[in-house]
């Protein structure tokens, strides 16, 4: 007897998408936003379209996406406010957590297309954004397609928490939210070297401000060692969360090792 073939991935994973966090991320979470000298900061996620099963505990919001397909029989529903199901998809997953997580997680499976997230203590206490500011034309998704290679590289390991270490300098928190404006601008105006300097810029703000989302007693790896390689021979480098997960590599060239992700926009 012939074995059934399964015709798409989809048909294993779902068609709930994928999100990438780029620059500008924690600047989500209220306890860094209330750090900005001036409001708002921003920050920058990428819809992907699921063509494979990302890995688990390497940022790329797993955890919401299998609540997301609990919730919503794999699919993300159609014909709804965006906002109303974010917040509906926050609560659902925060719901008696003393540390939930941020908003942009959720705003990443619902919003296609490239987006920019701008962040206001004063707005909701910081928890959702006072504007999304959102690109789906075709080219600049293909752009980003075209110079964003992902490179696996260490899970987020068991135990490992980022917050032990905090110095939340508001010249440092400024910064952080400024790479999100400038990671949105650099991918809307197709610009290879301000996407690298918003990456490495931002892995600065990072290393400063929670020192264990690099370097953690729990990682076994020397990862800012490796990522220096990557910022030092392409466009700018960073990782995909903390403790690891994936760099995001900007680079017009093929990055070994790497691979490309396709983005959902709502015209695809």
């Amino acid at each position: 007897m012939a074995r059934q073939k399964t015709s798409q991935i989809t048909d294993v994973v779902g068609h709930i998408p994928y999100r990438l966090a780029l620059a500008g991320g924690w600047i989500d979470q209220p306890y860094v936003s209330k750090h900005l000298p001036s409001a708002p900061g921003s920050m920058v996620t990428v819809q992907v379209t699921p063509q494979f099963r990302f890995l688990d505990r390497s940022g790329i919001c797993g955890s919401t996406r299998r609540i997301a397909t609990g919730m919503w029989g794999g699919e993300v529903p159609q014909g709804r406010d965006k906002m109303e199901l974010v917040r509906e998809l926050y609560r659902a997953e925060n719901e008696g957590l003393a540390e939930p997580s941020g908003s942009q997680d959720m705003i990443g499976l619902v919003y296609p297309g490239v987006n920019r997230l701008d962040y206001d203590i004063n707005h909701e206490g910081g928890y959702f954004p006072v504007h999304v500011e959102s690109n789906n034309q075709p080219d600049v998704a293909a752009w980003f397609e075209s110079m964003v290679y992902l490179v696996p590289v260490i899970t987020r390991p068991e135990g490992y928490n980022p917050l032990g270490r905090q110095n939340f300098d508001t010249e440092w928190v400024a910064r952080l939210g400024k790479t999100g404006q400038d990671c949105f601008e650099a991918i809307v105006a197709k610009d290879l070297a301000n996407l690298g300097a918003s990456f490495n810029e931002c892995m600065l703000c990072w290393q400063t401000i929670l020192p264990d989302v690099v370097d953690h007693p729990t990682i076994k790896m020397d990862l800012m060692e490796l990522l220096k390689f990557y910022q030092d021979n392409y466009a700018g480098a960073m990782f995909s969360g903390c403790g690891g997960g994936y760099f995001y590599v900007a680079s017009e060239t093929p990055v070994p090792g790497g691979f490309q992700v396709k983005v959902r926009t709502e015209l695809s």
